[in-house]
């Protein structure tokens, strides 16, 4: 794996519906994230935050896309950061903000592969699909969209962040941990055929069973792998400060094993961690694991 990290904070919350995930960055930091790396012998490059506005400062003009022209110029700035840490050799480290930060850091991971003839593959480990459209949106919240925008599906303004083009071609996502998908959604999901597993599919097969299966088909279509890991995925009794909390996640063990599996295949070129809000959090405690989770990604094993 590449030991050059570019650590990108992205401190945007308005794409969800609850404050707090702005914070998520420093929360992050605080728990020790580079020190850790640092341990783990990788030279850690931390640009600091993307400036990016708050709620309070900005209006509404569409209750189905609240805060569209805000996201889109914040997605911007972070597709091009990404983009630039990959075409200059590091690996991108990018910390949430809500998981709207998605539509930014895949079209600029996207645009590398484009001009370097790569394919690119994401494991979508959340406890929601984010595969809404403006069509389907019960809440309006850009935060529940990125996958369809990724797929070239809604407000063109999004779509066409980082470029003209499809970024994500749906045979190439995998989503794992799902336990709360809308019924357009679910639609859509079926419609394109998208690999995903439920938290019922993982009860029934196992951890263990199921990456091998996920890695398996990635390693035959794609050379990148970006890895975007939402907090809500993982039960609130192992982490509760998320603003989407949904119960019956993934355990600790299971978050792990995703990780250390993904690790070794050597598929990994990007993570994203989302949706870590300190304030519905108690001393910390999620972004500790949150960190944790991240160095298991990039290779930090028990033995």
């Amino acid at each position: 794996m590449n030991r050059k990290l570019k650590v990108i904070g992205y401190p945007l919350d308005l794409g969800a519906g609850r404050r707090g995930v702005d914070m998520g960055p420093s929360a992050l930091r605080i728990a020790g994230l580079a020190q850790k790396l640092e341990q783990l012998e990788y030279e850690v490059h931390d640009i600091g935050d993307i400036t990016v506005p708050t709620p309070e400062t900005q209006d509404i003009y569409d209750a189905r896309l609240r805060y569209l022209p805000e996201i889109t110029k914040a997605s911007e700035a972070l597709a091009l950061h990404v983009k630039n840490a990959l075409d200059t050799g590091f690996f991108p480290l990018i910390l949430g903000g809500d998981h709207s930060m998605s539509i930014g850091s895949v079209a600029g991971i996207s645009a590398h592969c484009k001009a370097h003839n790569k394919r690119l593959g994401v494991i979508w480990v959340d406890a929601h699909s984010d595969i809404n459209t403006p069509e389907t949106t019960p809440s309006g919240n850009i935060h529940g969209m990125p996958v369809a925008v990724n797929l070239g599906i809604g407000a063109k303004e999004l779509t066409g962040v980082g470029g003209d083009f499809v970024k994500l071609q749906p045979q190439n996502i995998t989503m794992i941990g799902l336990r709360s998908v809308d019924p357009g959604e679910r639609e859509l999901i079926k419609q394109l055929g998208i690999e995903a597993y439920s938290m019922t599919e993982i009860d029934k097969l196992g951890m263990y069973a199921i990456m091998l299966t996920v890695l398996e088909r990635m390693k035959s279509r794609i050379d990148h792998l970006h890895i975007s890991f939402d907090l809500d995925g993982v039960d609130p009794s192992v982490a509760k400060g998320v603003g989407t909390p949904v119960s019956g996640g993934l355990s600790y063990r299971e978050t792990h094993l995703i990780m250390e599996m993904a690790a070794e295949s050597g598929l990994v070129k990007s993570f994203e961690v989302t949706e870590v809000n300190p304030i519905l959090d108690d001393m910390n405690q999620s972004a500790d694991f949150a960190v944790g989770v991240v160095t298991s990604c990039l290779g930090k094993r028990i033995l």
